[in-house]
């Protein structure tokens, strides 16, 4: 079977997320052209080498730009820092290179337009990691709202609360300045948010939002820090971008939606779901139950229970992973689903989960959160801007 030469530019978690979606694909898709693990890259000393080791990449280098002269490299994950993405996904792009790339796809959504435009241009397939859209009970209760099961969908409300940085002795790092990570919980999480927005319910019209830094200042270390690493010395520098945001959207069909994104959420890890209404019932999700829905259907709109129900291998691409309802899946799956998408893409017998119109949409509506909290108004998502080719 053709193999799909591969490459990963940035080796931090998300990198080894991409890796060992690669990596696995072939146990879940065994008729996809399996990848070949040919390269990384990533700038800090040291980094690439491991990773080459211990993934089996065939060379390793600090420069990405020797990726992109490689003919073996037919294919390259981006998985970089925000403010990379933008030179990063459109130099893939115009080397002719197919082009996996994480959210949010740059800093603003002025970036995630050009990424979009070098990929269009190029004729490149492009694949964006909104990965919970992949989740086969979100794609159950898709179907669910689609097919009108729930009546006519009236309002919703979607979290995503964590608190990875709720310790105030958390280094700053690039995720806390304008400049390099653009918008903070709003474009960590909050681009996620709106992604099952629309994935779920469809295009948001108007938004109006608050948010708010509730950790204003933080140690710069002196020297290269991971994740979300304590700085015991370093510079007091100040916090450029929001800790908590929450929003109203009006969707193009009517509905309402409540959209609330926080990092400092002490006593919440990964707390991230959903819950739709509709004239006829409701269903919900919570990621850290992923494999399940609570849905409520019956006679009557007063008065009715919940119901526990498990996706099954009918949902999604849960058939690739288990055989049967309520056996858990995890996130590591998710990225496998994503990989898998991309190289059916690649050869023609797929589609990518996620766009890089996708990315655009999500981008676009994440400038109105913060242009409708900097100016307290509501403030119009452009149509135009979401659905230009």
């Amino acid at each position: 079977m053709q193999q799909v030469g591969v490459a990963v530019i940035g080796f931090g978690w998300m990198g080894r997320a991409h890796t060992q979606a690669y990596d696995r694909v072939r146990h879940h898709y065994p008729d996809l052209a399996a990848p070949r693990l040919v390269a990384v890259a990533d700038p800090v000393p040291g980094r690439a080498a491991q990773a080459a080791a211990r993934f089996g990449f065939e060379r390793a280098t600090t420069d990405w730009r020797e990726l992109l002269d490689d003919p073996a490299v037919a294919a390259v994950s981006v998985t970089a820092p925000n403010f990379e993405h933008r030179e990063l996904g459109a130099a893939v792009a115009a080397s002719g290179r197919h082009l996996w790339i994480e959210k949010p796809v740059g800093v603003t959504a002025a970036d995630t337009r050009a990424v979009a435009a070098a990929a269009r241009a190029a004729g490149v397939v492009a694949a964006v990691g909104f990965n919970y859209r992949n989740v086969p009970a979100v794609l159950a209760a898709r179907e669910l709202v689609a097919g009108g099961r729930i009546g006519t969908v009236t309002h919703a409300s979607v979290r995503l609360l964590g608190d990875y940085a709720a310790d105030a002795g958390g280094a700053f790092t690039w995720r806390y300045e304008l400049e390099r990570a653009g918008h903070g919980v709003i474009g960590d999480l909050g681009s996620h948010g709106v992604d099952l927005v629309r994935f779920l319910l469809g295009e948001v019209a108007e938004v109006v939002a608050d948010g708010a830094v509730f950790i204003p200042r933080r140690r710069r270390p002196d020297g290269v820090t991971t994740g979300h690493a304590r700085a015991e010395t370093g510079r007091l520098v100040d916090v450029e971008n929001e800790d908590w945001s929450a929003a109203v959207l009006r969707l193009a069909s009517g509905a309402r939606v409540t959209l609330e994104v926080s990092r400092v959420a002490v006593g919440h890890q990964n707390d991230y779901g959903f819950r739709v209404h509709g004239t006829e019932g409701a269903v919900e999700w919570d990621f850290r139950r992923m494999g399940e829905l609570s849905v409520t259907r019956g006679d009557g709109v007063q008065d009715l229970p919940l119901a526990t129900v498990f996706a099954g291998p009918d949902a999604g691409d849960l058939a690739a992973f288990q055989p049967a309802p309520a056996i858990a899946m995890g996130y590591d799956d998710l990225k496998v689903i994503e990989a898998a998408g991309f190289l059916g893409a690649i050869a023609g017998s797929g589609a990518v989960t996620a766009t890089l119109d996708d990315a655009v949409a999500a981008a676009t509506v994440l400038d109105a959160i913060a242009a409708s909290a900097a100016e307290r108004r509501w403030v119009g998502v452009d149509a135009a801007a979401v659905a230009a080719p």
